[in-house]
């Protein structure tokens, strides 16, 4: 089942380290089939407040997700967006196909 890297960021300081984190994010994802779905973007926003932006990272599985999470290539990069980025980053699964609302009903 496909897994996401869901990351909310409120605060961004634009700067070298981030330019350094964006250059090299992309040949971390590789190895683990991970590609970009949303990645900031303009948006419209429909109820309540949504200060930030969302980025949202799809895997094959969470296994590999936690794999590309965990590896050194993004270990050596994650301090240049830890510095200068407030928010927060989750791995998550996503749905089967079929998937309806009341599902989550079953427990």
């Amino acid at each position: 089942m496909t897994a996401y890297a869901v990351g909310y960021f409120e605060e961004i300081e634009m700067g070298p380290e981030i330019v350094a984190y964006l250059e090299a994010i992309d040949a971390t994802l590789a190895p683990f089939d991970g590609r970009f779905l949303i990645h900031g973007g303009d948006k419209a926003v429909l109820e309540g407040e949504w200060p930030g932006d969302l980025v949202v990272i799809a895997f094959p599985d969470m296994k590999a997700a936690r794999a590309w999470y965990e590896s050194p290539a993004y270990a050596r990069i994650l301090p240049l967006r830890l510095n200068k980025a407030k928010g927060a980053v989750i791995l998550i699964d996503g749905v089967g196909e079929g998937h309806r609302a009341t599902d989550i009903l079953a427990g």
